[in-house]
């Protein structure tokens, strides 16, 4: 970006009036319009009285459709310009000066640079570089930087900025881009989706064969895919796993080992798992074991275990959990880890084996207070409800999940607040609690008819309403019923 000097504004102003008139915009308004200014601030630029900060500037270049690289070299040609200018009013009818011949060869020199850098890059920008240096493992050093400079921009100026000059055209820009899609995913589905879809237009234009573009194209379109699982779009992700199949070639020379294949498979195995489609899942994920390093390994074990736990296969999901957990390095991914030692936990509990699964509730908590997410807290509340319920502390174990009902209910997560409702049940079922049962599934239904709760699941909540004002809820009928919410609808 260019520097410019705050003191002599006049220059940046003259080539704001330029670009305006030459890509028709008609009035200041129109142009503070599709930068996203106030029309008073674009005024006070083209007047010359303020200089625009470098965010507004890359708005107004975005805007304008004028490439960033090259603002130096029109506001060289401006001040040369405005220079022949000065010197000609001032002249008047009086003859040439001494020194003007000169002046306008070095304006003329100006304008052919100019020209000579506008040609070279539009041709650039007419088709994604054939060339350019050969992608290296080394390109990850310098992507954090390049995002960090992207960061303060919405995401149509990202997308205009790496539209507009080679800067963002990384490769390893791309892969970091999926990486923080997978972590907005948590906590902003629409976010991760903006990420997924900015790394899926760097990879239109970086440097390198085509064969290595389509690749990079197949990697992030599995992280469009996966945005989409998040934000309950399930449609839109299929479609973009079938994109990122057909973008991904079967070999390619010189570039392997850059991106992580088994992504591919492990994000379309949560969309299949998601889909109840659990055999389908359980293959792709040992595809992604195949393919997949060692470090990956780990990630993907947890995955496969959260799909053998949705099939039922407690004893099998922890035996993967521990061989995950032997993979796993917890100072590089403590989200990782405090998914693989909760689920753990988990499986525990499904099994009633809730000694084990309470000696194994330190490092979960540890794991919990150090993450700072409160929605792991809430889960991880719910699970100590179970527990105590099941070491005989029934009333401990009650109010810890009536608590994360309220709060699940408070956040409007309607599937949470449904589980947390039937192992209340369950709980209260065991204990032969039948008026407290009826109150629960009497104050629970219009809980779930305002949040929205699937058809599927909805049927389960039904069936427990039934069954608790019927007085024939047991234990084993209520843990049934928790069973099949947990197994059916689209999970999230």
């Amino acid at each position: 970006m260019a520097e410019l000097d705050p003191r002599d504004p006049q220059d940046l102003s003259a080539a704001l009036v330029l670009l305006r008139k030459v890509r028709k915009f008609r009035t200041q308004e129109e142009l503070a319009c599709a930068a996203g200014l106030q029309a008073s601030s674009v005024c006070e630029y083209e007047t010359g009285k303020v200089v625009p900060s470098d965010r507004n500037l890359a708005r107004l270049m975005a805007a304008l459709r004028f490439p960033l690289p090259l603002l130096d070299g029109l506001l060289a040609l401006v001040r040369a310009v405005r220079h022949v200018t000065t010197v000609c009013e001032a002249l008047g009818g009086n003859g040439l000066p001494e020194g003007l011949e000169d002046l306008a060869v070095r304006a003329g020199r100006a304008a052919e640079e100019f020209a000579r850098a506008a040609s070279s890059l539009v041709l650039a920008e007419l088709a994604p570089a054939a060339g350019g240096a050969p992608p290296s493992a080394e390109d990850h050093l310098a992507a954090p930087g390049l995002w960090e400079s992207l960061t303060p921009f919405s995401h149509a100026e990202r997308l205009g900025l790496v539209r507009a000059g080679q800067r963002f055209r990384s490769w390893a820009l791309a892969a970091l881009l999926c990486d923080e899609s997978v972590t907005a995913a948590a906590d902003d589905p629409q976010r991760a989706v903006a990420l997924a879809e900015l790394a899926l237009e760097i990879a239109r234009f970086v440097p390198g064969s085509e064969s290595w573009r389509s690749r990079l194209r197949g990697y992030a379109w599995a992280f469009v895919g996966n945005a989409c699982r998040v934000s309950g779009d399930l449609c839109s992700a299929d479609e973009a796993f079938a994109r990122s199949h057909e973008a991904w070639p079967a070999t390619l020379a010189n570039d392997e080992g850059l991106l992580d294949g088994s992504r591919r498979f492990d994000l379309e195995a949560s969309l299949r798992r998601g889909q109840r489609r659990l055999a389908e899942a359980l293959a792709l994920l040992e595809q992604a074991l195949r393919v997949g390093t060692a470090a990956s390994s780990g990630r993907i074990l947890v995955k496969k275990a959260k799909t053998q736990e949705e099939l039922g296969d407690y004893e099998d999901a922890i035996v993967t959990l521990q061989e995950a957990l032997a993979l796993i390095d917890g100072q590089a991914d403590e989200h990782l880890l405090f998914a693989a030692r909760f689920n753990l936990v988990f499986n525990l509990c499904r099994l009633e084996r809730h000694a084990e699964a309470e000696r194994g509730l330190p490092p979960v908590r540890a794991l919990a207070e150090r993450l700072g997410n409160g929605l792991d807290r809430v889960r991880l509340r719910s699970l100590e409800g179970q527990i105590a319920a099941g070491l005989g502390r029934v009333e401990e174990g009650v109010a810890a999940l009536r608590t994360v009902r309220d709060e699940f209910v408070r956040l409007g997560i309607a599937y949470d607040a449904g589980l947390a409702i039937l192992e209340l049940a369950v709980v209260l079922a065991a204990q032969g609690r039948t008026a407290e049962v009826k109150a629960l599934a009497a104050e629970s239904a219009p809980i779930f008819a305002a949040q929205g709760v699937e058809r599927e699941r909805l049927a389960a909540l039904t069936l427990f309403g039934q069954a608790a004002e019927e007085e024939r809820l047991t234990a084993a009928l209520a843990r049934q019923i928790l069973l099949d919410f947990q197994r059916s609808g689209s999970a999230r």
